[in-house]
């Protein structure tokens, strides 16, 4: 048993576990709670120095993730005048000196809390490669997994709702659960359909209270001799998935998860599409003090008919980045919760007539902070005057995730060795922008 269990590949133990919970004990939630990352393994941990001061204001990232390679020109780096900006126009901001292009009016009205990080730049320029190191400020290896950086928030910095998970995955796509080498449980807690709820967090309604109950004994009770005799993490990780899910399944929390809960007038305001809803579900679970909440929205990959797609992609992302910053601004949220705006890389500044579009540039481009003690109405580093490459200030994929790293306290010199021994920290020696706190 003990050289067939560790032959086993990862998802082939998962999938025997979660099909065993839901045939034996009607627990259709095997998979969630964070446990869906590629690793099962501890990690030793070595402290070295601490982050310098003024950071750690935010306790909370909804981080909203642009797959497939957004426009700066056409987004948040225009250029009035330039050829390269083509037919899209810039409009002003409530921040002095600070616009936007056309698409974004809503977004616009929160100027006063942007920071527009106009000069980020990249090594990697293909959709895997850029996703990857975007989320892990490592390059992507055959050998290794690195965690994403909602699971080293959820390694370093634990729950601080212990009925919740730290660390969730709104969103089709993108393929970011990202536990890498660390345990499981601090990779993502995924949810497909924003609207639909938690999936398979009750208990299965031809399973009554007392044989629910006899069964999670008899369950208990196998896992403990089983523990006893093959004591691996492996195992003891679904111990924990087990009474993870069952404190969820009874908890009040799990209301969080309804957006029914919410009133029409505000969900029509984030859009009714998923993205919008998951901005909105953010929201809430922030709240309840989820540490890390990403929000995917895909399909910026714009060879062909740019501008077409801009406008209409625009829409959606300016409905829900309006929204939820208004709402977190006006709830008290905002000033200890970063929300992130992010891509793998932009795209050419040249357009491509015959298309109409833009290609793959990882030379130049922007991504957006806001809240969680970044000082709002700005923008850092800056790209010539056709947005062709950065002349002011460059920002690498490091020292990207370094900043938001430092905003939620996180400790850049903590060494971290994965199972192999090898040692890394949460941004792969990034060193954060701390000018723009």
């Amino acid at each position: 048993m003990t050289n067939e269990f560790n032959r086993a590949d990862e998802i082939s133990r998962r999938s025997v576990m979660a099909h065993a919970a839901k045939a034996c004990m009607g627990v259709g939630f095997v998979g969630g709670m964070g446990y869906g990352g590629s690793g099962l393994f501890g990690a030793d941990v070595k402290s070295v120095k601490a982050n310098p001061p003024g950071g750690g204001k935010a306790k909370r990232v909804i981080y909203l993730y642009m797959g497939g390679g957004m426009s700066h020109l056409d987004t948040f780096d225009v250029k009035p005048g330039a050829a390269t900006q083509g037919p899209v126009e810039a409009i002003k901001t409530s921040a002095k000196g600070l616009k936007v292009s056309q698409y974004y009016p809503k977004t616009a009205k929160q100027g006063h809390h942007l920071c527009l990080m106009n000069s980020l730049t990249s090594t990697a320029g293909a959709h895997e490669q850029g996703n990857y190191f975007m989320h892990t400020s490592y390059p992507m290896r055959g050998t290794i997994k690195h965690p994403h950086l909602g699971a080293w928030a959820a390694r370093l910095k634990g729950r601080a709702n212990p009925t919740l998970p730290a660390n969730v995955k709104v969103g089709r796509g993108g393929n970011s659960l990202g536990g890498g080498f660390l345990e499981t449980k601090y990779a993502a807690l995924p949810i497909g359909d924003p609207a639909a709820g938690l999936q398979d967090s009750k208990r299965f309604y031809r399973v009554k209270e007392d044989r629910y109950n006899k069964r999670l004994a008899r369950a208990k009770a196998l896992n403990q001799k089983f523990l006893q005799r093959y004591n691996q993490k492996q195992v003891r990780a679904y111990g924990d998935l087990y009474a993870d899910a069952v404190k969820l399944m009874k908890s009040e929390d799990l209301k969080v998860f309804d957006l029914s809960q919410e009133s029409a007038a505000t969900r029509a305001a984030y859009g009714a599409d998923n993205f919008g809803q998951g901005c909105l579900l953010a929201r809430r679970l922030v709240e309840k003090d989820v540490r890390f909440v990403e929000v995917y929205y895909g399909g910026w990959d714009t060879h062909s008919n740019n501008f077409e797609a801009m406008a209409t992609k625009g829409a959606v992302l300016d409905a829900a980045l309006g929204s939820l910053l208004k709402d977190l601004s006006e709830r008290g949220l905002l000033d200890s919760t970063m929300v992130v705006l992010s891509t793998e890389f932009g795209r050419t500044p040249d357009i491509v007539k015959e298309r109409k579009g833009r290609n793959h540039y990882p030379k130049a481009f922007t991504c957006l902070l806001a809240g969680g003690g970044v000082k709002g109405g700005q923008a850092w580093g800056k790209t010539d005057a056709e947005g062709k490459k950065v002349v002011k200030d460059p920002v690498n994929i490091p020292d990207f995730n370094a900043t938001i790293a430092y905003a939620m306290g996180l400790p850049l010199s903590e060494i971290v060795h994965s199972p192999s021994g090898r040692p890394f920290t949460v941004a792969h020696k990034g060193r954060p922008v701390t000018q723009i706190f």
